[in-house]
């Protein structure tokens, strides 16, 4: 396992981030799971106010109690989400969410705390006035955006900037090889493809910190899916927001070079992702101890410039590189 640093966290952090959304269940296959993901170098956990209706945090609390191990794991924790009535991003959701969190998951703290959706009808001062008194409690320990454009984590950084206060220093969008064509759920935020190369620039300028979700473009990319049996697969959230010509052309790509270099598609894809020039934290959803301990080999794939290029259809030809 690899690790990297966020300003404000002192503890360092695993280059692969594992997911609990798909935690309740089985307490003891949740437990098992969590002991091998850290055994096998990773103390980096995403969780989610929403996940679940708060069981995620709930199963990763208990987890985090029972093991003893709080000293040693970094959480990554979101809240404002919105739900079905209303957009959830007020000073009162913040506060709101945060201590639901802080209780389920029987933790005094969370390391870094992002704000799991953005509304651009609200003003950033409440936002990061009421984000940097929690930290100044000590609740918080940094913060950042999920699913915000750079041009409001720009604003919001500024902001605090001109009053002294801590800006956002991660940021969390959907990043993969595949290209995203439809939103897998509402105001959702990808920076995969032309579409996302400004916003991959400034992040690169600016050197924060990108946890990325579904860097496997949510089983697209998973080895599962060929063009062969896709069709067994419509009506998935993968297949709406993914299965398209162009990323079928990068999916067949990707086999290609995977069986070259004899790694699987899934490693191969989520090397690609590693091998940008920014600060990535991909987030992984491994169901399985053997499934997380696969994906760590990605951390191992040399991809060059030229196989990234060829992967991402910006060049025909990988036999001349």
């Amino acid at each position: 396992m690899r690790f990297g640093r966020v300003s404000g966290i002192s503890k360092p952090i695993s280059t692969l981030v594992q997911g609990t959304v798909m935690l309740p269940g089985d307490e003891a296959q949740t437990h098992a799971l969590l002991d091998a993901v850290l055994e096998l170098g990773c103390n980096t956990f995403d969780t989610g106010h929403e996940y679940a209706g708060g069981d995620g945090e709930r199963s990763f609390g208990r987890w985090l109690e029972s093991r003893g191990v709080r000293d040693r794991i970094v959480i990554v924790g979101k809240g404002c989400h919105h739900n079905a009535d209303r957009k959830c991003v007020t000073p009162f959701d913040i506060s709101a969410h945060l201590h639901d969190s802080l209780a389920r998951m029987k933790t005094d703290h969370i390391d870094l705390y992002m704000l799991h959706r953005d509304d651009p009808s609200q003003p950033v001062e409440p936002l990061m006035e009421t984000l940097n008194a929690h930290m100044d409690e000590g609740k918080i320990h940094a913060i950042g955006a999920s699913n915000w454009t750079t041009r409001r984590i720009l604003e919001a950084n500024l902001y605090t900037q001109a009053r002294g206060l801590t800006p956002f220093v991660a940021s969390s969008p959907q990043f993969s090889l595949a290209e995203m064509i439809d939103e897998p759920w509402d105001n959702c935020l990808s920076v995969s493809g032309l579409q996302g190369e400004s916003e991959r620039a400034w992040y690169e300028e600016h050197e924060m910190a990108l946890f990325s979700w579904s860097s496997l473009a949510s089983g697209f990319l998973s080895g599962k899916l060929t063009r062969q049996n896709a069709h067994q697969y419509e009506g998935k959230i993968f297949h709406r927001c993914y299965a398209c010509e162009a990323n079928f052309k990068r999916l067949d790509r990707l086999q290609e070079l995977a069986k070259l270099k004899r790694v699987s598609v899934p490693q191969l894809a989520l090397a690609w992702v590693l091998h940008h020039p920014l600060e990535l934290y991909p987030l992984v959803a491994a169901y399985h101890p053997r499934e997380f301990e696969q994906l760590t080999r990605a951390l191992e794939i040399d991809v060059s410039a030229a196989e990234s290029e060829w992967l991402d259809l910006e060049r025909e030809d990988l036999g001349s590189v």
